[in-house]
Parts: structure tokens; C-alpha cells; sequence
């Protein structure tokens, strides 16, 4: 591979450890919350780790929280294509200038920015006139949509059917993608599992096959319903740390719920995940779980719901017990759609709780913690025992 365009959604993900499980329609009650950036960051160590194994890589790139920070960051020297005020960096060609207000000051907090949509596109078309290689985006699913919908664009030329995608290669007419996840709710399969992961697949792949992009309703999303569709088929890396898509249907969780809530112990409190295992147990306690949030309990009385990173350190005292239960289909224990629960709050507890149901570990090779901290990550690591049942348990591998 020769060149790499890189496009970064600087806001994406602000939305997860205040609460809000999404950006979509929230950026402003974010920032009022104190949300700050992560996706800047993320860019950064993904393009760190493939800057150690491919540093003459051609990076191209958009005007400064759109990618042009984190490339310089990472050790390369980046060639911008795309400026919000000017549109393309060349003078001569300035038709792709659609894409937001935000000026290329060089003082812009990521947190701060006002990029759209729009911004996306223009610096992905500006990347393909190019010809680059792989296009890698830093965000969620919306901006997995964004970046897919110029690629299919530009693929219809070539490929009349989606599918075609099976036969694109690095060199051939469809242009993959690959995405560094940044997002609160990652419902597509066409991220890499960990920025450090991303980094290494661009250096080293050599094939790539169609995957899908996906993106859910946010609105329903924050009162608990999954609306999940299908929004475009695009040519990905071939490698085994590109996660797949989330599975969203649930089996009964009955006996694992009963058995849990008997033994639950009056002077401990538990911070409980989101989704419907955990629910579950919720449920069995006599808790109105949250719709996909973040609840802490003790000894019968609800001590914040639907609760923010702030809200749940604050309810924390020790000895505390997360419960958590892995995403169906990806394996994630912390990184996905549970930015509440932060490094902060998983420290103050001393003790984790993982359950799931057989079913939903049978579909899952192994567990994940991406928790934009590696030292913590690793000491997470390792065989931990999952409750399965009322009294069975089953031993996973957190990699």
C-alpha cells in the first residue's frame, strides 16, 4: 500500500461517558455536561502504531481536527485535501468546499468543533480523486454511513451490484474502508477492535471482503429500542481483529437473573450495565432498569439510574460490584455502548461481575475491554469466570 486517506469525526463518542449513549441530535447537552473529545486521541494511536510499521506511508487528510492533528501527532507529515473554509487544500480545486463552518484555525478544541456530515464526505471524494489505497475513519456507525455512502457513489461506475465488493483489492476499482472505533454504539462491522489493532491491519493486509455498515436510530436507541438497518455493503481488510456486527436479539436470561439476585449482598453496591442480561437482573431485584443505561443499586434503593460517569462515581462507595455483560456478537465487556462505566468508575470497584447466557457465549470466541486505557486493559486481560446460569459458570478469555 502507498496511500492512506484518514478523516476523523472529532466529536464522536462525546455523548457516552455523560450519559447521552450517542452524539446524534446531543452535542450541545454533551458539551453542557463536560463531555469531552476521545476520537482525536483514538486517531492518534491508530496511526502511531502504523507509522511504526509503514512510516514513508503517503497520508492524506483533512484540515486540522479532521484528521491533520493526529497524523502530524503520529509521526507523519500530512498531504490536506480537504479545509472546511477553503474546500480542497489546492487552490485550483476548491468544488468539494460544502462541508461545515468550522474555520481551519489551528486552535479548535475537538470538543468544540462543528463538523458535519457534509465535512466527511468532501474529504472522502477528496481522497479518492487521489486514488488512495484505504480510507481510514476515525468515529461510529453515522460516520461509517457517511464514508460509505461517498465510496458507493464513486463505486457505481464500476460495480453495479454491492457485492461486487468481493472482488476489490487494494489495487482494484472499489476503495475499502476501515474504521478506528470511536462511537458510543459500534453496530458495524467494519472496525477494527482497538485503534492499536487498525493500525496494524492497514500496514499489513493484503485482501479485502464485503461487510456491512449499520447504523440504529439514537432517538429510540436512548429509550431502549434497538432499530437497526442495513445501510451499505463496502469492501473491508480481511483480518481477525476487524469486530463484527452486533447481534441484537436476546434468549431468556431467567434461571442466570433468579440465581444472581439471590445472592446479592446488602453491603455491597452494584453498578449495573446496560442491555437485557443485566436488565434482567434488575428486574429480579425489583429495579426498573434504564433503557440501555447505567444503573447503581444497594440494598433495595436506587442511588442514581440512567447515570452518567460523574453520577456513578459519586454513588460509589466501596466495596462496589460492576455487572456486566458482554455485547452479542462482538464480545465487548467494557468499549461499547457502556462509556459510563469508565476507568475511573472500574477502578473504584473491586469487584466485576460478568453474566451472559450459554447462547450468547457460544457465539463468541473470546471477550473484549477497549476502555481508552491500555494499562487498564491489560490488567482486565486473562480466563475470567462468567455466570451462565443460576449456578453454572463458564470460563472465557478476555483478550
Amino acid at each position: 500500500m502507498e496511500s492512506l486517506g484518514v478523516v476523523v469525526n472529532p466529536i464522536a463518542g462525546m455523548g457516552g461517558r455523560v450519559g447521552l449513549k450517542g452524539t446524534d441530535g446531543k452535542l450541545e447537552e454533551a458539551r453542557r455536561r463536560g463531555a469531552k473529545a476521545r476520537a482525536p486521541d483514538r486517531a492518534r494511536d491508530a496511526l502511531s502504531a502504523l507509522h511504526r510499521r509503514e512510516p514513508e506511508l503517503t497520508v492524506y487528510t483533512a484540515a486540522d481536527v479532521l484528521g491533520e492533528r493526529a497524523v502530524r501527532d503520529a509521526g507523519y507529515e500530512p498531504v490536506v485535501v480537504y479545509d472546511p473554509i477553503a474546500g480542497e487544500s489546492d487552490a485550483a480545486a476548491g468544488d468539494d468546499g460544502d462541508g461545515g463552518s468550522n474555520g481551519r484555525t489551528g486552535s479548535v478544541e475537538p470538543a468544540a468543533a462543528e463538523t458535519t456530515a457534509a465535512d466527511t464526505h468532501a474529504a472522502v471524494r477528496a481522497f479518492l480523486e487521489r486514488g488512495v489505497d484505504l480510507i481510514c475513519f476515525v468515529g461510529g456507525d453515522g460516520t461509517a454511513v457517511d464514508v460509505a455512502e461517498v465510496i458507493e457513489h464513486d463505486a457505481g461506475s464500476h460495480a453495479a451490484d454491492p457485492d461486487d465488493a468481493t472482488s476489490a483489492s487494494p489495487d482494484g476499482d472499489v476503495t475499502p474502508m476501515l474504521g478506528v472505533p470511536a462511537g458510543v454504539k459500534i453496530y458495524s462491522s467494519v472496525f477494527a477492535v482497538t485503534p492499536a489493532d487498525a493500525g496494524r491491519i492497514i500496514a499489513e493486509f493484503d485482501r479485502v471482503a464485503p461487510r456491512e455498515v449499520n447504523d440504529i436510530d439514537e432517538d429510540a436507541y436512548r429509550e431502549g429500542e434497538v432499530r437497526a438497518e442495513l445501510k451499505a455493503v463496502v469492501p473491508v481488510p480481511v483480518a481477525p481483529d476487524v469486530q463484527s456486527g452486533k447481534q441484537v436479539a436476546s434468549g431468556s436470561v431467567d434461571s442466570l437473573a433468579s440465581g444472581f439476585a439471590r445472592e446479592v449482598d446488602p453491603d455491597r453496591t452494584y453498578v449495573f450495565g446496560p442491555g437485557s442480561t443485566v436488565g434482567a437482573i434488575e428486574t429480579e431485584l425489583g429495579i426498573e432498569p434504564s433503557p440501555l443505561g447505567v444503573d447503581v443499586w444497594r440494598d433495595g434503593t436506587v442511588l442514581a439510574r440512567d447515570a452518567s460517569e460523574s453520577e456513578i462515581l459519586e454513588a460509589l462507595p466501596e466495596p462496589a460490584t460492576i455487572v456486566i455483560s458482554p455485547i452479542g456478537g462482538q464480545g465487548f465487556v467494557f468499549g461499547r455502548g457502556n462509556h459510563q462505566i469508565s476507568p475511573a468508575v472500574i477502578r473504584r470497584a473491586d469487584e466485576i461481575e460478568i453474566v451472559a447466557s450459554d447462547e450468547k457465549l457460544d457465539g463468541i470466541d473470546s471477550l473484549r475491554v477497549d476502555t481508552d486505557d491500555e494499562d487498564l486493559d491489560e490488567t482486565l486481560r486473562g480466563w475470567e469466570r462468567v455466570r451462565t446460569g443460576r449456578f453454572t459458570t463458564r470460563l472465557v478469555n478476555v483478550v
